[in-house]
């Protein structure tokens, strides 16, 4: 006989935010009290102020009223760590994991003391996700050696553990990041741990919250506008393709890789644009973009004596991210034959 065990393991559905911000006081917290890392009371604190059933009913409303996107919930939840004082500040920067903790220190450095600065050893299952993206296990030997030697002045100089929001970092961004905050002063560099927190916690929160019910996506979309700078006109009639990277690629090297997936095909109008949003409504979430623009096909219309043989520009990629899902993104190319150009517009 054979018995065979299927384990499954489900990812904990987001919660509406008109759901959430009807929670009872417990349900609230264990929704999104873990985006702050053990930090709970900044959560607590907006949900006392806010939402509690002690609060007149009229106050609750309005809350619930104003708050109608998941940018606006963050954006007041974090408003109480303003108001926390340095002291809270410096226990929340504290309870964030060290980078090292899942990396062998190199053999030259096993027998050196480096302080822990964090509150507590253990690492939350949300942390561990976002470390194991980063890929510091494939560092080689010396920047292996360089990562602690940085990171051991850096805690020596701060107090606190080095915080960089890792999700959709690389080692080599890591690296560079570390290199050039450990030379920072107190000041600054508290300030832009505490922008490193807010940016994990929001990330969190997007993981943990939709949009609310009825709507149709957080409400932000985005856009595109090819313009011929060698022409000086709209660059009609080129074709665009857009692509989307997952996180759910094959392993290699004990990192999950990207998986690049074609979302849309277009063609530009007369005016250089695309007939609508390329992503709007539930379509348009956080991630990892990539515009394809075949700029060579459109620039062969004109002169030959413009284009080579091989044409210096053919097809041109443009990968960019979107953070908040509830913008709009304009994400325009300014193209010629020779050169591009790009920005993120309104």
């Amino acid at each position: 006989y054979r018995i065979i065990v299927t384990i499954t393991i489900t990812m904990a559905a987001k919660i509406k935010l008109n759901l959430l911000l009807s929670s009872q006081p417990a349900d609230f917290v264990a929704h999104i009290g873990g985006i702050y890392e053990k930090t709970p009371w900044i959560v607590e604190k907006f949900y006392n102020d806010n939402l509690s059933p002690t609060l007149d009913p009229a106050v609750v409303a309005a809350t619930k009223d104003r708050i109608s996107n998941v940018k606006i919930l963050f954006d007041e939840i974090k408003h109480f760590i303003n108001e926390g004082g340095r002291e809270r500040q410096l226990e929340l920067l504290k309870s964030h994991p060290d980078l090292c903790l899942k990396l062998d220190p190199p053999s030259s450095e096993k027998s050196i003391d480096a302080s822990d600065t964090s509150s507590s050893g253990a690492i939350t299952q949300e942390s561990r996700q976002e470390q194991g993206r980063a890929g510091l296990s494939t560092l080689t030997s010396d920047e292996r050696i360089k990562f602690h030697e940085l990171n051991n002045k850096y805690k020596a100089k701060f107090q606190f553990p080095f915080i960089l929001a890792v999700r959709n970092a690389s080692k080599y961004t890591v690296l560079s990041a570390l290199e050039g905050r450990v030379n920072s002063s107190i000041e600054e560099e508290i300030a832009c741990a505490l922008s490193q927190v807010d940016k994990i916690a929001w990330m969190r929160l997007l993981a943990k919250v939709d949009y609310a019910e009825g709507n149709n996506g957080h409400g932000g979309f985005l856009t595109c506008h090819v313009l011929d700078t060698a022409n000086g006109t709209p660059a009609s009639g080129m074709r665009i393709e857009l692509y989307r990277y997952e996180d759910d690629g094959p392993e290699r090297n004990g990192i999950r890789t990207q998986q690049r997936i074609l979302i849309k095909s277009f063609v530009t109008n007369s005016d250089g644009r695309l007939n609508g949003p390329a992503l709007a409504g539930t379509d348009f979430c956080e991630g990892q973009y990539e515009w394809v623009f075949y700029v060579g096909d459109y620039f062969a219309k004109y002169s030959l004596s413009r284009i080579s043989g091989t044409p210096f520009l053919d097809v041109v990629p443009l990968r960019f991210g979107l953070d908040d899902p509830t913008e709009h993104y304009h994400v325009p190319l300014l193209a010629s034959p020779w050169s591009y150009s790009t920005y993120r517009g309104s």
